[in-house]
């Protein structure tokens, strides 16, 4: 799932992939803004067949967030 995801940040940010960590901030360390997280998610939405609610976007700050988020096929955040 981690290197799914990654893959799919790769899309939106100039981070190589064997720099990115679950710990890794979308905005200060990807340096994606609000449009790249919201893109993101489409693709995130696409690939895994789930759908992610807006409140849930506000939540996801790291690439942790989002695998754990996937993995629990949505029920949490944590």
């Amino acid at each position: 799932m981690f290197e799914k995801v990654c893959a799919i940040l790769a899309e939106f940010t100039q981070l190589p992939i064997s720099e990115m960590t679950m710990d890794s901030q979308l905005l200060s360390d990807l340096d994606m803004n609000s449009l790249d997280t919201v893109d993101a998610v489409v693709r995130f939405e696409e690939e895994f067949q789930t759908e992610v609610p807006d409140r849930v976007i506000l939540e996801l700050r790291t690439i942790g967030d989002i695998v754990r988020y996937l993995e629990d096929d949505g029920d949490n955040v944590k």
